[in-house]
């Protein structure tokens, strides 16, 4: 299976701790934040990486090159490609642009810079199972306010980035895609969001999108004190390698 991990963005908030290297690239016990996610995507049976990079993504190429020193879960390399933006193309640009790497029906897609604990062989079940075009994870939280509520009836997503003024629980948009190849063809050319752009357009268009709600560790590396957290996680065993 493959995976396209969206690594383009410029970690602003990330920058007074990590000015170096890419917001997926910053270090965890000596090994890039990214090489967690990987390892959650080879445990399920991922074997193809396609990096979508943007800012200081020739780090990304330096570390990986060409996968072989990265055993996959059957012990074998890893298949990667890597597909640059020479201007900032938002997730769904992002996602056309790697497009080109993707030679299978269906395709992961999720944020580098963000570490799910899931069975990511649930969502492909889900997606063939239900013929979904996409697949996607929710999170619970306990104030959606902050965020736009995706919303689930039953399996079938009927609503996202719903915004809220009231401080209730729910569930948002985990960030983690199973797409068909055929999604991205829809992509307009230039810089397009995913999340604010093609998924409410998909919806509207009455597109078969379903998922499920996972309450694994979840957390998102993008302020300092996130960062350090992580770091303390994986000290304390709470995120095994």
């Amino acid at each position: 299976m493959q995976a396209i991990l969206l690594a383009g963005g410029l970690g602003t908030r990330l920058r007074s701790v990590v000015s170096d290297r890419p917001k997926p690239m910053a270090l965890i016990e000596d090994k890039p934040f990214m090489e967690y996610v990987i390892r959650g995507l080879t445990r399920h049976g991922v074997t193809d990486i396609i990096f979508a990079l943007g800012y200081k993504g020739s780090m990304v190429e330096e570390h990986f090159g060409n996968g072989s020193s990265f055993a996959s879960r059957n012990g074998t390399s890893l298949t990667v490609h890597y597909a640059y933006e020479k201007t900032l193309l938002g997730t769904a640009g992002a996602i056309k642009n790697a497009g080109q790497f993707v030679t299978e029906d269906t395709c992961f897609v999720l944020n580098a810079d963000t570490f799910y604990h899931l069975d990511y062989s649930r969502l492909a079940r889900m997606q063939r199972e239900q013929q979904l075009d996409m697949a996607l994870v929710l999170r619970r939280v306990s104030d959606i306010s902050r965020y736009g509520a995706a919303v689930l009836d039953g399996e079938r997503l009927v609503g996202f980035n719903e915004k809220s003024e009231t401080n209730r629980s729910g569930t948002i948009n985990g960030g983690v895609y199973l797409m068909k190849k055929s999604l991205f063809d829809e992509i307009p050319e230039g810089r397009v969001s995913l999340e604010n752009d093609m998924i409410p357009r998909w919806l509207k268009e009455g597109r078969r999108l379903g998922g499920f709600v996972n309450d694994g560790y979840f957390i998102d590396i993008g302020v300092p004190e996130d960062y350090h957290r992580f770091i303390e996680d994986v000290k304390k065993g709470v995120v095994l390698w």
